[in-house]
């Protein structure tokens, strides 16, 4: 039975705290991120989808072009490899289109880059939907309930190839200044 969360996506400035990144990792006081910011760093959302035939998810496919879905579940007993996996989609990347997932089940952190490099954690659960814009730095991880269900979806054939940030020219990536022109200037 899928839960659907009434609420919104909720967003917040980290702390830099090192230790388990399951961690809320919030910053005391205001640290709220509001949806609008969200957007105008290009991150989308949508929340109380229920389900893969929900008419509202497939609008969105059809809006968007995206033709191809798969479904993936992180947990520790269901992926092969999970501490390895976590970690390597911990790692800050970009990928060289958007990325699209909607959380079917369970519950997970986004995090990407802020307007000054910060990073903000973005909070998903059943019934969210969120789609990262190409370029933009990001990571994943699961929360400490270490599971989340997740409908992947593409234009196309799925590309799943991360550019680390520590690998690649950002000033001469076209897929990164893409993105700054569009979300940073």
């Amino acid at each position: 039975i899928l839960h659907i969360s009434s609420m919104t996506i909720t967003a917040w400035y980290m702390d830099s705290e090192e230790g388990d990144q399951r961690l809320s990792h919030k910053v005391a006081g205001d640290s709220d991120v509001s949806l609008d910011t969200l957007a105008k760093l290009g991150v989308l959302h949508w929340s109380g989808i229920t389900g893969a035939e929900d008419p509202k998810l497939d609008q969105i496919k059809a809006e968007r072009g995206y033709t191809y879905t798969d479904v993936i579940t992180i947990a520790p007993t269901l992926l092969p490899d999970f501490e390895n996996k976590i970690k390597s989609f911990f790692r800050e990347h970009i990928h060289y289109d958007e990325e699209i997932r909607f959380c079917m089940e369970g519950t997970g952190y986004f995090d990407v880059r802020g307007f000054n490099d910060e990073w903000i954690r973005i909070q998903l659960e059943a019934g969210d939907m969120i789609i990262l814009p190409e370029g933009i730095y990001h990571r994943f991880t699961c929360d400490d309930k270490d599971f989340i269900k997740a409908m992947r979806l593409f234009v196309g054939e799925p590309i799943w190839t991360p550019y680390n940030r520590d690998e690649i020219d950002e000033r001469k990536n076209a897929s990164r200044q893409k993105y700054v022109e569009t979300f940073l200037q």
